[in-house]
């Protein structure tokens, strides 16, 4: 008999992490970078957050895109949040919120859960 992971509760939760977009670009093709590194922040999100809606802010895709295609940033620091979802006829019950967390440094950051003020 095998005991059963235990089930952890998807309820809202809100974290900051700080995601290493240069790994998932470098040695690419130069046209690719940029749409490359949204697709690795929705990837992260989706795996930490264990929810396939990821919904990106106006203001991540702005930074990722500011340098132009060929030249994302190495690092991008931003805050998931679960939240639930208010259409009756999703698919899932909820959704991750990315947003841009804006840092002067990157050095010493770890994940951290964010309290929700309402």
């Amino acid at each position: 008999m095998t005991k059963s992971a235990p089930k952890v509760s998807k309820g809202p939760l809100t974290m900051e992490h700080t995601i290493n977009l240069h790994k998932h670009t470098s040695g690419m093709q130069n046209k690719k970078k940029a749409p490359r590194a949204i697709k690795a922040i929705i990837a992260f999100a989706q795996k930490a957050m264990q929810t396939q809606d990821v919904r990106l802010d106006v203001k991540v895709n702005g930074y990722v895109w500011s340098r132009g295609i060929k030249n994302p940033p190495y690092r991008i620091r931003v805050r998931l949040a679960r939240k639930r979802n208010e259409d009756e006829d999703a698919k899932e019950k909820l959704y991750t919120a990315v947003s841009l967390v804006a840092v002067p440094a990157f050095k010493g950051l770890l994940p951290q859960k964010v309290k929700e003020t309402l």
